[in-house]
C-alpha cells in the first residue's frame, strides 16, 4: 500500500513540542478543541492560546510565518496548516497542525501516561467510510485490527510507545495516513524508599516511599505496599510511610515499597534498603532483697530479685555465689528457703543477651545463728564453798542451726568461767567462738562463812 510520507517529521515535531509544553518547558500553550492531533480540519477547530500578557497581545504564526498580529486569544480554523502563538511575557506555544488529508490517524492530545486508556481512531476525509483499515507500530502490522477504525492501547506501558500510522481504501482508493509518534511516559519515574539503615531494638522504625510526580499530569491517586525480604508488611494503603512503633531484631532485613494505580495496571517498585536492628547490651543490673538487709536468721526465707536498666532482645538471667562458676539457679528471682549459716557469703547476679554479659555488685548474706537455754555449772559440783575455794563456773548455751543432712540438729559448746584465790580475771576465747572461759579473783577480807554457790553466782 502506497504511504504519503511527507507529513511525517512535522507530525513527530508537533508531537514532542506539545509534550514539553505539557511538561513545562514552555509557558505559552495552545490547546486545541476537540483534543485531537493531528486535528481535522471538518471538526470545525478552535485554537486558545494560554500564556502571560495582557489579553488582545496575541501574535500568531501559520506554517512558521507571522500570521496574525495582535490577534485575539482565540479562533476558529477556516485553513488547514501548522499554527503556533505567542504572548510577551512568557514567548512562543509549541505548534498544533490541522489536517486536510484523506486519511488520519489521530492521537489525544494530552500527555500519555502509564496506565492510560488511549484510542487511536483512522478517519477518512470529511469523515467518509474506511473499509480494510490496518494499523502499523514502526512499520510492523499490528494483527486484529482489520474493519476496525480505532486501535484500543489498554492500559498504556512503556513498550506502546513508537511510531503508528494506519492504511486503509477511502473511496475506493488506498490511503496510509502520516504518522504519529506516542510517547508513554512513566507514571512515577523516580521511586525512592527512605529509612535509618541501623537503629535500636525498641526505637521506631519510620519509612517512606519518595515519589517524583510525573509534570505532565495532576497527582493521581496511588496505592503503596511494603515489603520486607519480599513478603509483604504493609498496604495497600494510600499514605507513603510505613510506621513500626518499637522494632525488634526480626525486623532487619531488605525493604522496598510498590506504588500501583488505584486500578491495578500500574506497578512500580523500589530498590532495596537494608535496615539492620541492633540489639542494646545489658547494663545497670541492680538487686533487691527480702527482708531488707540480706540479714536473716537460721532456717529463714530469702528473696533476691534481679533487674536491668537498660537491654533488649532475649535476656537469661543467673546467680551465683562467691564467684562460682556454676549458677545457683536461673531467672530474675532467687529463692533461698530453710537458710543455714553456710549460706552466709556474697550473692551476684548475671544478665547475657547472648553476646554481651553484665553483673551486680555482689551483696553480702549474711545467716544469724540463735543462741537458747544458758545454764551455769559449777565445778566442783558441791553445793556448799568456803571463802577462798576455787570455783569454776561452766556456762553452756544451745545453738540452734540448719544442717544440710538432717532438718533441725541442735549443737552444744560451752562457756565456762574459773574463779579462782588471788588470780585476776581474764577472759580467754579459744578456736571455738562459743566457748570461753572466765577467771574470776578469789575474795580477800575477813573470813566468811560458807554458802549456797548458785546463790553466790546469781
Amino acid at each position: 500500500m502506497a504511504r504519503d510520507t511527507g507529513m511525517a517529521g512535522k507530525v513527530t515535531l508537533l508531537l514532542w513540542a506539545q509534550t514539553l509544553s505539557l511538561a513545562g518547558a514552555q509557558s505559552t500553550q495552545l490547546l486545541v478543541e476537540p483534543p485531537w492531533t493531528p486535528a481535522v480540519l471538518w471538526d470545525r477547530v478552535t485554537l486558545t492560546c494560554q500564556g502571560s500578557g495582557t489579553a488582545g497581545s496575541t501574535t500568531w504564526y501559520k506554517d512558521w510565518r507571522r500570521w496574525w498580529q495582535e490577534g485575539p486569544d482565540s479562533f476558529t480554523v477556516t485553513e488547514s496548516g501548522t499554527y503556533q502563538c505567542e504572548r510577551p511575557s512568557s514567548g512562543l506555544s509549541p505548534p498544533v497542525m490541522v489536517s486536510q488529508d484523506w486519511l488520519v490517524l489521530q492521537v489525544p492530545a494530552r500527555a500519555l501516561l502509564e496506565g492510560d486508556t488511549v484510542t487511536l481512531r483512522c478517519r477518512g476525509w470529511q469523515d467518509n467510510p474506511v473499509t480494510r483499515v490496518r494499523f502499523y507500530k514502526d512499520d510492523k502490522e499490528l494483527r486484529g485490527s482489520l474493519k476496525n477504525t480505532e486501535l484500543s492501547l489498554l492500559p498504556l506501558e512503556m513498550h506502546n510507545s513508537g511510531r503508528y500510522h494506519c492504511g486503509g481504501l477511502v473511496r475506493a482508493g488506498a490511503k496510509a495516513s502520516a504518522p504519529v509518534t506516542v510517547t508513554v511516559h512513566e507514571l512515577k519515574p523516580v521511586l525512592v524508599l527512605e529509612g535509618p539503615p541501623e537503629l535500636a531494638e525498641g526505637s521506631p522504625l519510620n519509612l517512606s516511599c519518595l515519589s517524583t510526580p510525573s509534570p505532565l499530569r495532576p497527582p493521581a491517586p496511588l496505592l503503596y505496599r511494603f515489603y520486607r525480604d519480599g513478603q509483604l508488611v504493609g498496604g495497600p494503603q494510600g499514605s507513603p510511610q510505613l510506621l513500626v512503633p518499637a522494632v525488634g531484631v526480626s525486623h532487619s532485613g531488605n525493604y522496598s515499597c510498590e506504588v500501583r494505580s488505584k486500578g491495578g495496571t500500574v506497578r512500580k517498585s523500589s530498590s532495596r534498603l537494608g535496615v539492620t536492628v541492633r540489639r542494646v547490651p545489658p547494663s545497670g543490673v541492680s538487686m533487691s532483697v527480702q527482708p531488707p538487709g540480706a540479714r536473716v536468721a537460721v532456717g529463714d526465707r530469702l528473696v533476691l530479685s534481679c533487674t536491668v536498666a537498660m537491654g533488649t532482645g532475649p535476656l537469661s538471667f543467673s546467680w551465683h555465689r562467691g564467684g562460682l562458676g556454676s549458677p545457683l539457679s536461673r531467672g530474675p528471682d532467687l529463692e533461698l528457703w530453710n537458710l543455714g549459716d553456710n549460706d552466709s557469703g556474697h550473692y551476684q547476679c548475671r544478665v547475657s543477651d547472648g553476646d554481651n554479659v553484665a553483673e551486680s555488685v555482689p551483696l553480702n548474706v549474711t545467716v544469724l545463728v540463735p543462741v537458747a537455754n544458758a545454764t551455769i555449772t559449777p565445778s566442783p559440783p558441791a553445793l556448799q564453798v568456803c571463802p577462798g575455794d576455787p570455783v569454776t563456773l561452766r556456762c553452756s548455751v544451745q545453738l540452734i542451726r540448719s544442717s544440710r543432712k538432717e532438718e533441725g540438729e541442735v549443737l552444744y559448746t560451752h562457756v565456762v568461767c574459773t574463779k579462782q584465790t588471788g588470780v585476776s580475771p581474764r577472759v580467754t576465747t579459744l578456736q571455738d567462738p562459743q566457748v570461753t572461759y572466765a577467771e574470776l579473783p578469789a575474795t580477800h577480807g575477813r573470813p566468811q562463812e560458807c554458802g549456797d554457790i548458785y546463790g553466790n553466782v546469781l
